[in-house]
C-alpha cells in the first residue's frame, strides 16, 4: 500500500514520552501547517474589504467561518488517523476511475489557483518591502520550492517549526499593529453579534466565508496526521484524536487572531478616516504610514504578508504532491513534481502580469478564490461520506449530530460559493461583447460541475444500498446440491461472485469431485480500491466479501465438504490465473451470469485470456 506523503510517513515518535505534556507536544504541528491558509493572501483582500467597508461589524462572520473550519478540519484529522488514508487516497478506492480523474483534475486546478493566489501575495509584499517589480517577486517565488525540498528532507518537525516561526512573525506584527490603531474594544466585542449592515455587506460576508475552507487543507490535514507513529489500538487512536483536536483548535484560532486582526486593522484605520474603498492589499499598505504616524506599521504589514505567502505556498505545494500520489499514485522526483506544482502557478501569473500589467493583480485574487469556490463542494462532501461510513472508520465514525452539523455547514458554504459563482457568471455575461461564447462554454460546464457534484452528493447513499442487496443474497445460503456416482477429480477450484450462479456452478462442481474432493472458492474484489492496494484494502466491499466467502465456507463444510477459500485483489483475469498457476488444481469451474467485472470475464474477451494463461481445463456453466 503506498502511503501518504511516504518520506516522513509514521516519522514522528509519540509513544515512550514520560509526561502528558510531551505527549501532547508530540502530536502538535500538522494543524499549524493546515491553519497558515487560513491567513494566506487570499484571505487578505476580503478581510481589508470588510474592515474598511463596514467598520467591524464582519468580526462574527470571521468567527462563525472558524467554527466551520474547526469542524471540518477535525473531520479531515479523524478520516486520516483512524484509516491512514489521506482524503485524495479515500476518493480514489471508493469512486470509479472516471470520476476519480475528474476529481483530481479539478483539486489540482484548486490548488494551482490558491497558490497562484499565494504568489502573488508574497510578489506584493516583496515588491512593498523592497521595492522589487512584481515580476521579479513572483519569479522570486520558485526558489522557495526548493526550500520546500531542504526542509522535507530535514523531517517533518523542521518543517512544522519553520511555518510556526512564520505564523508567529505574521502573529507578532498584526499585535504590534493592533498597538499602533489601537481600535475601540467595545466596538470589536459588538463586533461578534450577527448582523448585515447592508446588500453589499452580505456579498463580502460571503467571499470570508468561500475563502476560510480551502480545499487542499482538507487533503493536507487528512495526509500530514499520519506523520505520528502511535498505538494502532482503539484506545491509542482516540487518544491520538483527542490530541490532534487540541491542535486543530489552538492553530485555528491563531489564525482567526490574524484575520480578525487584518480586518481590525482595516475598521480601525481606513473606516475610522472615512476611507471605505480600500480594498487592494496595496492601497491599504500605503495609508498605514501616514494614518497611524509610524513608519513601522507598513513595514510589519509587508513582512507579515511576505511570512502569509511563504508558509502559504509551502503547504500548498506539499498539498499539490498528496493530491497527485493519492488520486493518480503517480510517483515522481520530489523536486520535479513541486517545479511543476509551482510552475501551473507561476506560468499564468507571469503572462497576465506582462500583457496587462500590476494593476490586475485584485482581478487574479477575485478569480483564484472563485476557482476554489467551485471546487470547495467535491471535498467536504466525500469527506463527510467517509468519517460518517461506520465499515471504513471502524467504529470511530461520527455521531448523528456531527452528521447533521457537518452536513449543514456543507450546504451553507457550498450555496454560499455557489451563489459567488453564479453572480461572477452573470457578471461576465452581462459585461461580454460575445456572451454567445460564454453560453456554450462557460455556462454548460458549470451546470457539468452541478451534475457532479449532485451525484458525489448522492452516490455513496445508492450504492451502498445497492451493494448491501447484491452482497447479501439470502439465496445463496440455501443451496441444494445433486449427488453423483463416479468421481474423477480430487482438487476443484470454483469461481463464486455471489450471485445466482454460485449454485449451478457450485453443483456443477460437487458433481465432478463428490464428497471426498478438495474445494476451493475463489472470489476477486476489483473496485479502483483493490487494485490500488491489494490485500491492505479495507473498504465496505471488501469486508461483506470477505464475510460471505466464510459463511460459504462454514456452510458447505458443515454439509460434508472440504472448503477453503481464497480472496484475490484486483483484475480477475490476472489475479485467478495466478491463483490456478500456483495451486495444484485440476479443473477450474466459472458459472455465468455473474455480477460487474466477472460477468464480463464470461462473456467478454477476457475468457480467451484466461484460458490461456491456465495450465488446466476450464468449465464454465450455464445457468
Amino acid at each position: 500500500m503506498t502511503k501518504s506523503l511516504e518520506e516522513v510517513h509514521q516519522s514522528v515518535a509519540t509513544q515512550n514520552k514520560t509526561t502528558v505534556f510531551k505527549k501532547i507536544l508530540a502530536f502538535f504541528g500538522p494543524a499549524y501547517l493546515v491553519s497558515v491558509g487560513y491567513m494566506d493572501p487570499g484571505n487578505w483582500a476580503t478581510d481589508i474589504a470588510g474592515g474598511s467597508q463596514f467598520g467591524y461589524s464582519l468580526l462574527w462572520v470571521l468567527l462563525m467561518s472558524n467554527l466551520m473550519a474547526l469542524l471540518l478540519q477535525s473531520l479531515s484529522a479523524r478520516l486520516g488517523i483512524v484509516t491512514q488514508r489521506d482524503l485524495a487516497q479515500a476518493s480514489r478506492e471508493t469512486y470509479s476511475k472516471p470520476i476519480n480523474y475528474i476529481l483530481y483534475f479539478l483539486a489540482e486546478i484548486a490548488i494551482a489557483a490558491c497558490d497562484l493566489a499565494e504568489v502573488l501575495g508574497m510578489a506584493i509584499g516583496i515588491n512593498l518591502l523592497f521595492d522589487i517589480p512584481l515580476i521579479q517577486g513572483v519569479l522570486i517565488t520558485v526558489l522557495d520550492t526548493f526550500l520546500l525540498l531542504f526542509l522535507i528532507n530535514k523531517g517533518i518537525r523542521k518543517m512544522e517549526a519553520f511555518i510556526i516561526v512564520l505564523v508567529a512573525i505574521i502573529g507578532f506584527s498584526f499585535i504590534f499593529e493592533m498597538i499602533f490603531a489601537q481600535p475601540e474594544l467595545d466596538k470589536v466585542i459588538y463586533g461578534l453579534v450577527p448582523s448585515i449592515p447592508s446588500e453589499n455587506a452580505l456579498y463580502i460576508a460571503i467571499g470570508i466565508i468561500g475563502a476560510t475552507v480551502m480545499p487542499h487543507n482538507l487533503y493536507l490535514h487528512s495526509s500530514l496526521v499520519q506523520t505520528r507513529n502511535f498505538d494502532r489500538s482503539p484506545k491509542g487512536i482516540k487518544q491520538a484524536l483527542k490530541y490532534n483536536f487540541i491542535d486543530s483548535t489552538i492553530a485555528l484560532n491563531l489564525a482567526f487572531f490574524v484575520n480578525a486582526a487584518i480586518l481590525i486593522l482595516a475598521a480601525a484605520t481606513f473606516y475610522k478616516n472615512g476611507m471605505f474603498e480600500v480594498a487592494e492589499i496595496q492601497d491599504a499598505h500605503r495609508f498605514l504610514e501616514p494614518l497611524l504616524g509610524t513608519k513601522w506599521a507598513p513595514v510589519l504589514f509587508a513582512v507579515a504578508l511576505i511570512a502569509a505567502g511563504q508558509s502559504s505556498t509551502v503547504t500548498g505545494t506539499l498539498a499539490g504532491q498528496i493530491v497527485m500520489e493519492g488520486y493518480l499514485n503517480l510517483r515522481i522526483q520530489p523536486w520535479v513534481r513541486r517545479i511543476i506544482t509551482r510552475l501551473i502557478a507561476i506560468v499564468p501569473a507571469v503572462i497576465v502580469i506582462l500583457i496587462y500589467g500590476e494593476s490586475v493583480t485584485g482581478k487574479l485574487l477575485i478569480l483564484s478564490q472563485v476557482i476554489l469556490s467551485l471546487q470547495l463542494g467535491f471535498a467536504i462532501i466525500p469527506l463527510i461520506h467517509f468519517v460518517s461510513d461506520k465499515t471504513k472508520m471502524k467504529g470511530f465514525h461520527i455521531s448523528k449530530a456531527t452528521q447533521i452539523a457537518a452536513w449543514i455547514i456543507a450546504f451553507i458554504i457550498v450555496s454560499l460559493n455557489a451563489k459567488l459563482v453564479f453572480n461572477e457568471i452573470s457578471g461576465w455575461l452581462e459585461s461580454s461583447e460575445n456572451p454567445t461564447i460564454l453560453w456554450f462554454t462557460v455556462v454548460p460546464l458549470a451546470l457539468f460541475f452541478l451534475g457532479l457534484l449532485l451525484y458525489i452528493v448522492f452516490n455513496p447513499f445508492i450504492s451502498k444500498s445497492k451493494q448491501d442487496i447484491e452482497n447479501h443474497s439470502p439465496h445463496l445460503l440455501k443451496l441444494q446440491f445433486s449427488k453423483s456416482g463416479s468421481y474423477d477429480k480430487k482438487n476443484i477450484a470454483v469461481s463464486v461472485d455471489f450471485s445466482l450462479a454460485d449454485e449451478i456452478a457450485l453443483n456443477s462442481a460437487f458433481e465432478l469431485g463428490g464428497i471426498e474432493a478438495k474445494y476451493t472458492l475463489i472470489h476477486v474484489v476489483e473496485t479502483v480500491g483493490a487494485m490500488v492496494y491489494g490485500e491492505n484494502i479495507e473498504d465496505h466491499e471488501t469486508q461483506i466479501d470477505k464475510k460471505l466467502l466464510r459463511e460459504y465456507e462454514v456452510m458447505l463444510s458443515q454439509k460434508g465438504f472440504r472448503v477453503k477459500t481464497e480472496l484475490g485483489f484486483g483484475e480477475p483475469t490476472k489475479v485467478i490465473s495466478t491463483i490456478i498457476n500456483d495451486g495444484n488444481f485440476d479443473v477450474l469451474v466459472m458459472g455465468t451470469h455473474g455480477h460487474t467485472g466477472l460477468k464480463d470475464l464470461i462473456f467478454g474477451t477476457t475468457v480467451d485470456k484466461l484460458r490461456h494463461k491456465i495450465s488446466i481445463p476450464l468449465l464454465i456453466v450455464k445457468k
